[in-house]
């Protein structure tokens, strides 16, 4: 009855343009623009916009349209049609996800904020705020919109390898358990015959003997069947976990400012610190100390005759190293700690003399007794 009903309806249908009738030319294809969404046959279509640009040839409209934006009509409705289109567009520039936000509250607040965006534009609501507000968010954000465009992508092709390799593992599984089905059922058959035959050659003592090796047979084929099926879910069991740690382990790097200004909620991105350059020495300056900085000069009547004197020179004496040895004797002492060092020497001494008084008691009392 539909179908049916569809049918007239597809019959009915006449191009604005040439009021050509898909009644009268079966083959006719209706194509429409998104810029306008106005409804012409393919033959007006390059008619018109095969030289380039014009103007929608609908009456009351002036949109200008190009050719290789005109595509087949989706939906039946050309409302749906239209809303299913900028849905499509205002998610393809706010595509962040939830793990950008600080809280499940923000990541709610945005969803809502992008229905409250759709709705305008399909209810032709503040469209030029909402699409400078969409198009200055796009120019800002461009970094993390394609990152996140990256990530999706990436999600749906893995999302269909993994349909594809579930796909294949029930297809084998079928054919396994289609291949088992086949040869439990020739053996029973098998098993079947040789009992028949058995009893039949043997004796009527020989019967229950024959029975209860046939139920034992039997009880080791559906034991081992068992087994194997355990096996398989287990395994089945251990890879759905395996898939869901991955994926929740699985981090997103994300780029972009936190600030958008139509976005709110967003995470603070932290910028990282740039790799220092390759230091061979690791931070080890030959000539730098920690308590003095060696000049190139300085001012000494006792060697200045010598700085000036090209025979002291000329065997490779160098004062810098003359000066770096004497700062060096002068600054030694700074590393230590002069308290610590006399307290424990007292203590040492303190130590050494007890122990000379108790000897020299003892030594005493022995000659008193004595």
């Amino acid at each position: 009855m539909a179908s049916n009903a569809a049918s007239r309806r597809d019959e009915d249908e006449v191009c604005p343009v040439c009021k050509s009738s898909r009644y009268l030319n079966p083959d006719m294809r209706f194509l429409i623009n998104p810029e306008c969404y106005h409804k012409m046959c393919e033959s007006c279509v390059d008619r018109i916009f095969s030289s380039g640009p014009a103007n929608c040839p609908v009456a009351g409209c002036r949109k200008t349209l190009r050719k290789n934006r005109f595509r087949k009509q989706t939906f039946e409705d050309i409302g749906v049609e239209r809303e299913v289109d900028i849905r499509r567009r205002v998610m393809h520039i706010l595509n962040r996800r939830e793990e950008e936000f600080d809280s499940k509250r923000a990541y709610d607040d945005f969803l809502e904020q992008r229905e409250d965006i759709i709705a305008n534009l399909v209810s032709r609501i503040d469209v030029a705020k909402t699409e400078a507000q969409l198009q200055k968010y796009a120019a800002d954000n461009m970094q993390s919109i394609r990152a996140n465009q990256a990530i999706e992508a990436e999600e749906a092709s893995s999302f269909q390898a993994r349909m594809s390799l579930e796909q294949e593992e029930a297809r084998l599984r079928r054919q396994a358990v289609r291949q088992e089905y086949e040869t439990e059922r020739r053996e029973i058959q098998a098993g079947r015959e040789d009992f028949l035959t058995r009893l039949a050659s043997g004796s009527s003592t020989d019967a229950a003997a024959i029975a209860r090796e046939g139920h034992k047979v039997l009880l080791k084929k559906s034991s081992a069947r068992r087994s194997e099926e355990e096996r398989i879910r287990q395994k089945q069991a251990a890879l759905r976990l395996d898939n869901k740690r991955v994926s929740n382990l699985s981090t997103v790097e994300q780029a972009g400012a936190a600030d958008t200004g139509l976005v709110k909620g967003l995470r603070k991105i932290k910028t990282p610190e740039p790799e220092k350059p390759y230091d061979p020495f690791m931070g080890y300056v030959p000539e730098k100390r920690d308590y003095y900085s060696l000049q190139s000069y300085y001012p000494s009547q006792y060697l200045d005759p010598i700085r000036n004197d090209a025979r002291m020179l000329a065997g490779g004496y160098d004062l810098r190293e003359y000066y770096s040895r004497t700062l060096l004797e002068a600054f030694a002492g700074l590393s230590c700690f002069v308290g610590e060092e006399i307290s424990q020497r007292d203590a040492a001494n303190t130590s050494k003399s007890t122990a000379t008084e108790g000897a020299s008691m003892a030594v005493e009392g022995g000659e008193n007794t004595a």
